[in-house]
């Protein structure tokens, strides 16, 4: 069994508990967000998706006394244009109570972190803020991905995509999805290589799909590689939730997308 099936296995236990569960209230002191779309077409630097993080399955332990809402506020003050926030805790030690803090703290378009396989997971995430959540298409069959993403959708909610191989990008393609996800990590033996990005992005022809390189972005010339290849987003976690001064760490990864052509980097 690997990593991803036990954390779905987990999920299935997670949603029997939530049918028992009502949904909360929305944060009453939210203000309704801008869409993904507004703030990441028309940039000329790339944008960040900066990632409240405080452990996972391959990292072990990163920042497990870390204050989501100060850490949400910087990730703003210095230009993110998105905040995730994994929300899962047997894998990932988040809670839904670190996105409903969050989203009472910031205005930016906020990822609910998790893994979504059904519907009432979706309510909750939308009851604690989330403007974002993210499917997996590794995660789920591909009829259930269309249930997911057209339940979503009606809830005027942004949908994350996440691929990590042709065969998923095109069912994500398939799907009609506006915002893509390159994992390049594989969720099933954890391994990470950028050439993921290079290779899925590739397939995606319309220019209007926001493509997000996800995993693996450590430095500029990653960044650059990423974008070079199609991304003009990145997904940014255990960096940033190391760096000793977040503020350069942001500025050096927003490089100009123009930087991207021009990289040299392979």
């Amino acid at each position: 069994m690997t990593i991803l099936d036990k954390i779905v296995q987990q999920k299935q236990k997670e949603v029997e508990q939530l049918n028992k569960q009502p949904v909360p209230d929305a944060p009453v002191a939210a203000v309704k967000a801008p869409s993904i779309a507004q703030t990441f077409h028309n940039t000329d630097r790339m944008n960040i998706i900066a990632e409240i993080k405080r452990a996972s399955p391959s990292k072990g332990s990163i920042d497990l006394d870390v204050d989501p809402v100060s850490q949400a506020k910087l990730y703003a003050a210095n230009g993110a244009g998105a905040i995730s926030v994994l929300t899962d805790e047997t894998f990932f030690k988040g809670s839904m109570n670190d996105l409903r803090a969050v989203r009472e703290a910031v205005d930016v378009p906020l990822l609910c972190k998790d893994f979504f396989i059904d519907e009432l997971q979706i309510d909750h995430a939308k009851s604690a803020g989330a403007s974002i959540i993210l499917l997996i298409v590794a995660a789920i069959s591909s009829s259930r991905l269309r249930e997911l993403y057209a339940y979503a959708k009606e809830q005027v909610l942004d949908v994350l995509c996440e691929v990590h191989d042709d065969d998923e990008m095109i069912t994500a393609l398939d799907l009609g999805a506006d915002i893509i996800g390159i994992n390049n990590r594989n969720l099933k033996t954890f391994e990470v290589d950028l050439n993921t990005t290079r290779l899925l992005a590739s397939m995606v022809t319309n220019p209007d799909t926001i493509l997000i390189s996800e995993s693996g972005m450590k430095t500029r010339e990653n960044v650059a590689f990423a974008a070079r290849n199609g991304a003009s987003a990145v997904l940014v976690g255990e960096t940033l939730m190391r760096a000793d001064d977040l503020s350069q760490t942001i500025s050096e990864l927003k490089i100009p997308l123009a930087e991207g052509v021009r990289s040299n980097v392979r």
